[in-house]
């Protein structure tokens, strides 16, 4: 005779993995900083299956521009220090100054968090470093997804990644066909490693090295986890005033490739960009990550920002205005080289780097 007193419990999600009520609570944690990050023309809240974003009838010829990106390995910083709040910054760093890059204004951007186990303070402390850098970029948070993905990740890993919005008239694209001889080359500081390189960094710093993220380092002047998690600067709304007051020929986003890679994307053939390495500081990390893994000067310079995030390319009579603007918004900056006629050789590099630094 069968007993039916005790049968068996299904199966359900959470046995499987997924904890749906830790979902919501993720959702109500979040929601007071994703409120943060709007603008007038978002439609609607929060729980929704789609975004609504308003194009109201201001543009003449508009076009839209998308960037899609992530943060990389600095999450695993991140992990391992158990903070969690700047990684967002990193993330809408990441994105929108792509977009500003063709001369497009932010509008919106959306996230998708894939997560091991939702910790729903954890969530939320990402979301948090996301709507702070929607804020700081100018741009809504439109929506997101937050995926858990059991037995894929492990309970305290999570990867982020988010594609952004933006918008631009037809007749103001920055573009490198604006590029002429004698323009020069304004150079905006960076915060730090930035989102590119850390496989490298952490390989050197933590592996050869074997420096305890908590260690405080003297150079500088916090600890090596500190330094490693300094969110990305966004330079979007600094781009976009430099557009509004000076005559902008292109920006380039120094990202993973560096300074002379990213700045040749926007060299046009029969030119090219000369770079003085002597113009600007190196900050004591990448000089620190040089020493500990005897990493080569070229390989430094195709892997880091050295230093420079975001580069300007204007012509001559707008360099006082641009640096004005830029320091009365708190960015450093330094004209570092000028763009003049290449030679015959067609397959010469599109930007040059000469000199050396001055502490590095």
């Amino acid at each position: 005779m069968t007993d039916n007193s005790h049968p068996p419990t299904g199966a359900s999600y959470a046995s499987a993995g997924v904890d749906i009520d830790a979902g919501e609570r993720a959702v109500e944690l979040f929601a007071p900083h994703a409120k943060r990050a709007t603008r007038p023309e978002v439609m609607g809240g929060l729980g929704g299956f789609a975004g609504l974003f308003s194009l109201k009838n201001t543009y003449r010829q508009p076009l839209l521009a998308s960037s899609t990106d992530g943060v990389g390995t600095k999450i695993a910083v991140a992990q391992a220090m158990d903070v969690h709040n700047t990684v967002g910054i990193d993330l809408v760093a990441m994105v929108v100054d792509d977009l500003v890059v063709c001369g497009a204004e932010p509008l919106f951007l959306q996230d998708y968090i894939a997560i091991g186990k939702v910790v729903p303070e954890h969530v939320a402390s990402i979301v948090e470093g996301i709507a702070e850098g929607c804020v700081r970029a100018g741009c809504a948070l439109l929506g997101g997804e937050t995926a858990e993905h059991p037995g894929l990740m492990a309970p305290g890993e999570y990867d982020i990644s988010a594609t952004g919005v933006g918008i631009v008239e037809a007749d103001e694209i920055l573009q490198a066909e604006n590029v002429r001889p004698g323009d020069v080359i304004i150079g905006m500081a960076s915060s730090g490693l930035h989102s590119n390189g850390y496989s490298l960094a952490r390989h050197v710093l933590l592996d050869l090295a074997r420096l305890p993220l908590e260690g405080h380092v003297e150079e500088f002047g916090r600890t090596l986890g500190e330094e490693m998690l300094e969110p990305t600067r966004i330079y979007a709304l600094d781009c976009l005033s430099l557009i509004a007051e000076t005559d902008v020929r292109v920006f380039s986003h120094v990202t993973g490739g560096g300074l002379a890679e990213n700045l040749a994307r926007v060299m046009p053939r029969g030119l090219v960009a000369r770079l003085d390495r002597g113009r600007w500081p190196v900050p004591a990390i990448f000089g620190t990550i040089a020493h500990h893994g005897r990493v080569e000067q070229a390989e430094m310079e195709r892997t880091f920002n050295m230093g420079v995030g975001m580069v300007a390319v204007l012509p001559e009579e707008d360099v006082d205005r641009a640096q004005a603007v830029l320091t009365a918004r708190h960015v450093q900056n330094w004209v570092i080289g000028h763009v003049e006629k290449a030679g015959d050789d067609t397959d010469a590099p599109r930007v040059t780097l000469e000199g050396s630094h001055a502490r590095f």
